[in-house]
């Protein structure tokens, strides 16, 4: 297919959801000034917040949300035996996300306080990598449309996939934007990839890093920025801890 000037086999795609609230799936097709000139890059075999039509002919799957039942596991090793490519899509497939938040307590006692003298199928919370291969990662909460559409071009022509390296302080400075920091808030923006164009900083809410650490993270210099500004560390610890992102850092380093 030709589309201005470029050649490209149309992308063969599925989207599937698991433990989600689907928000990532629904950024692809809310942005309507794109969606004609995103959709003609793709076949869609099966994403149904865009085509009732299903079919299991797919090379590209998009996998959002975290896994968090036996019947998710073998559903999700079904779809990597199909699909050429597997992307995680979004900080629940990345990371486990805010559903990551059950695994700190006892599985018997959420179940008997949410559903009392219920039979519920539930297992600790996983993010996608930690059940299949993972071949692409897309973070946020929720995905960066423009972000979406800039690897989709990428992969439909053959280009190199690449994210951001810079945190996200990088791109709310460009925006002038007072540094929450100074207005008495522990912000993740120094220690998270960015790519969301602070959206949250610039208006006024503090980063709680969905989009996972960024490529230079130096946690230790973060944790003592914290002290210095005389902020809580426990504070601290539940914002690295939402999203599950920054796995590895949250316990020794603050």
């Amino acid at each position: 297919m030709k589309h201005r000037g470029f050649t490209f086999e149309k992308l063969k795609i599925a989207s599937f959801d698991f433990t989600c609230c689907e928000g990532c799936q629904l950024q692809l097709a809310n942005r309507e000034s794109t969606l004609i000139d995103f959709l003609e890059l793709l076949d869609i075999k099966n994403f149904r917040e865009l085509s009732s039509e299903q079919f299991d002919d797919y090379d590209i799957a998009l996998i959002e949300g975290s896994i968090s039942r036996q019947d998710e596991v073998e559903r999700l090793q079904a779809i990597r035996r199909q699909a050429k490519t597997l992307v995680a899509f979004g900080s629940c497939a990345c990371f486990g996300g805010v559903n990551s938040l059950k695994n700190k307590f006892s599985l018997k006692e959420l179940v008997a306080e949410v559903y009392p003298g219920m039979k519920v199928e539930t297992m600790p919370v996983k993010k996608i990598s930690d059940v299949v291969k993972v071949d692409l990662s897309i973070p946020g909460c929720p995905v960066n449309k423009e972000e979406v559409e800039r690897i989709m071009v990428n992969l439909a022509t053959g280009s190199l996939v690449t994210l951001p390296k810079h945190p996200v302080c990088f791109e709310c400075k460009a925006q002038l934007n007072t540094c929450l920091f100074e207005l008495g808030e522990i912000c993740l923006g120094p220690i998270t990839r960015g790519g969301c164009n602070a959206v949250c900083t610039t208006g006024k809410t503090p980063c709680l890093g969905c989009r996972g650490p960024s490529e230079e993270i130096n946690m230790p210099a973060f944790v003592e920025l914290v002290k210095a500004r005389e902020l809580s560390l426990d504070d601290l610890q539940e914002k690295i801890a939402f999203y599950n992102a920054f796995e590895g850092f949250s316990n020794h380093e603050a």
